[in-house]
């Protein structure tokens, strides 16, 4: 199973919620060093911009699994500017706004950037 369908497997899940940020950890915990259950309350208050409209969180997932992959500050930098120039924002409130006045669903919305950002990653 490829990274993209981990993510596509975990978002659709009814069973279980992952928010944004557990879904861009849980998909890259073996790699991590993590089990799945420790990517899962890693990211626990990372959804929903740290739960208060900040910084989205897949980009905050992706940024934790650089640095857990041990990649240099550059690719870390490199990746945001990726996401801000995609999106001219990074903040999920924000971006939150952006896809409801474009008429996007929300669910649709955030599934879009996982799968955007699990992509970034391969």
């Amino acid at each position: 199973m490829t990274h993209l369908e981990k993510a596509q497997e975990l978002r659709a899940r009814t069973d279980v919620h992952f928010n944004c940020c557990q879904a861009v950890l849980v998909t890259f915990a073996e790699e991590m060093g993590l089990t799945e259950e420790q990517a899962c309350a890693l990211g626990a208050n990372f959804g929903s911009g740290m739960r208060c409209g900040s910084v989205c969180g897949t980009l905050t997932g992706a940024l934790m699994v650089l640095g857990m992959k041990d990649y240099p500050p550059e690719q870390a930098d490199a990746l945001r500017r990726k996401f801000l120039d995609g999106h001219g924002e990074i903040n999920c409130a924000a971006l939150l706004k952006k896809s409801h006045d474009a008429g996007i669903p929300r669910k649709e919305h955030c599934d879009g950037l996982v799968f955007e950002v699990v992509q970034m990653l391969e």
